[in-house]
């Protein structure tokens, strides 16, 4: 029996897009979005082959003033790269990420609040693609090689089942996607944050 570890999430979202370019079809898209620069990347991948709403959905970020700048930076690439996508933006609320990080305070990222945080937005994301009739919801997180591409996407395997909205896979760290999204991020100088949105992150990365 294949191990779940052993999927290459990066194949699959090639033979999707493969299906797509094949049949002419464009589906809807529902992109939850951490951040800019890994959006950047992620985008120049998509845009061609879905219907994208953004989805700006992250209460673990702060301060507050840091949620606003990256929400803004963005609005900034999606400007300047001349897409027309549509970005749904969740008020500023930190304190569902508080609730789920109780106990879990010290572990580092990756770890078990790493996992509720992100179990918690893609569950976000794929009640918002089901409440707007999305096709199908992802994240731009798998981008990330701080983040546990295998875990995201077994998630989204459970909330596609739950939700009844089909979730795309996804590895967007495949064909040197980490790589451009630096590259993007000095074309378009976007601000790269050095920790990865909580206090706890923050604390770890200023040591």
């Amino acid at each position: 029996m294949q191990q779940l570890q052993k999927v290459n999430y990066g194949l699959l979202l090639d033979k999707k897009i493969a299906e797509l370019e094949k049949n002419g079809k464009r589906p809807s898209l529902l992109l939850h979005a951490c951040c800019a620069p890994c959006s950047s990347h992620t985008l120049t991948v998509l845009e061609k082959y879905f219907r994208i709403t953004l989805y700006f959905c992250n209460p673990n970020i702060a301060p507050e003033e840091e949620y606003v700048f990256r929400l803004n930076e963005l609005k900034r690439l999606v400007r300047e790269m001349g897409l027309d996508i549509p970005i749904i933006e969740e008020d500023y609320d930190p304190t569902p990420f508080y609730e789920l990080a109780k106990g879990l305070e010290d572990l580092p990222e990756r770890g078990e609040r790493c996992r509720k945080c992100i179990e918690y937005r893609l569950r976000k994301a794929g009640a918002k693609a089901k409440e707007i009739s999305c096709d199908f919801f992802t994240t731009t997180l798998t981008i990330s090689p701080h983040k546990d591409c295998t875990f995201i996407n077994e998630c989204g395997a459970r909330l596609q089942d739950e939700l009844g909205v089909a979730y795309l896979f996804s590895d967007f760290k495949k064909h040197e996607g980490y790589k451009h999204s630096i590259e993007l991020s000095r074309q378009y100088d976007l601000y790269r944050q050095n920790y990865c949105g909580c206090v706890f992150s923050k604390r770890a990365a200023d040591k």
